[in-house]
């Protein structure tokens, strides 16, 4: 028996971990586990086996839905990691997270997706925007889901995430929606089903900072435009320093959730982001406080 069959009475299928944390909190909390010594946030933090585990324990202890692990940075104009390498660097660990918490694995080699998803990865999140078919076709055979996020180039070749001219785009919400369906009928057509299909419109990946921004101020309109679930990850990222010039990506928590804000209530299905209690939280607390109006009266009237 496969380890992906033999674990999958431990874990649930990627649409009822969705399922679960919408009704829980209207918004399922992906957190981000970097296993490797480039990434722009963290550099290298999690390389080590067991401080990638200790920082899963930590992401679910604080609530977390289901964890994105990744063996290769995606900064602009960085070399591809090779397939070995990347499964070297990231399978253990799956292994290891996937007997806890659902799992998604953070690349777009199709080799890396099969041997993670029978290790218990129940999703793939697609950085490339479906560049190549046979990731799809990888997440079919075993009847996972796959996020596709939008990117019109390579990692290898993108340009920094400020050096898109404004007119790169006609429209960017239409843009975006219009590569995505097509990324999207092409999982289909390698046999994905459509529900276990996420877009993410790619904040910063082949974007201006402002394209970036105009995205978060419309995803109303993009999540109507797709008409299905959406993934949105603006965590720590280099459009942000439109809030703040200065902050390093770890000064840019603020900001993140921020944003994670105004893409929950605006009805994304899911948010990926570093700092997993703190959103949490924000979520939480803004739940709370819409729907409790009244918990607050005795404090008005007392201090009338």
């Amino acid at each position: 028996m496969s380890a992906h069959n033999s674990l999958s009475w431990r874990r649930d299928t990627f649409g009822q971990m969705l399922a679960k944390a919408k009704e829980k909190r209207g918004v399922a909390l992906m957190g981000v586990c970097n296993v490797t010594p480039d990434s722009f946030s963290d550099g290298g933090r999690y390389f080590d086996f067991g401080a990638a585990c200790a920082h899963i324990d930590e992401m679910i202890d604080a609530g977390v839905d289901i964890v994105d692990i990744g063996g290769e940075s995606t900064q602009p104009r960085l070399a591809r990691v090779e397939t070995q390498e990347q499964i070297a660097r990231v399978l253990d660990v799956v292994s290891y997270a996937s007997a806890k918490i659902a799992v998604s694995v953070d690349s777009h080699d199709p080799q890396v997706a099969a041997v993670c998803l029978d290790a218990g990865a129940i999703a793939i999140n697609d950085v490339s925007c479906m560049r190549n078919e046979k990731l799809a076709e990888s997440v079919a055979s075993k009847s996972a889901a796959i996020i596709i996020s939008h990117a019109r180039e390579s990692q290898e070749v993108m340009r920094g995430f400020s050096d898109y001219p404004a007119d790169a785009y006609t429209d960017i919400v239409s843009d975006v929606l219009g590569d995505l369906r097509i990324a999207a009928e092409k999982a289909v057509q390698a046999g994905v089903s459509r529900q276990s299909i996420v877009i993410d419109p790619g904040l910063g990946f082949s974007k201006s900072a402002n394209h970036s921004g105009e995205l978060v101020r419309r995803l109303s309109q993009l999540i109507k435009g797709f008409g299905g679930d959406v993934m949105v990850g603006a965590s720590r990222k280099s459009f942000l320093q439109l809030i703040d010039p200065k902050a390093a990506p770890r000064e840019r928590d603020g900001a993140s959730i921020a944003v994670a804000m105004i893409a929950a209530r605006a009805g994304v299905s899911m948010l990926r982001v570093h700092d997993v209690r703190a959103t949490r939280q924000a979520i939480d607390a803004d739940r709370f406080f819409q729907a409790n109006p009244e918990a607050f009266e005795g404090e008005r009237s007392c201090h009338a």
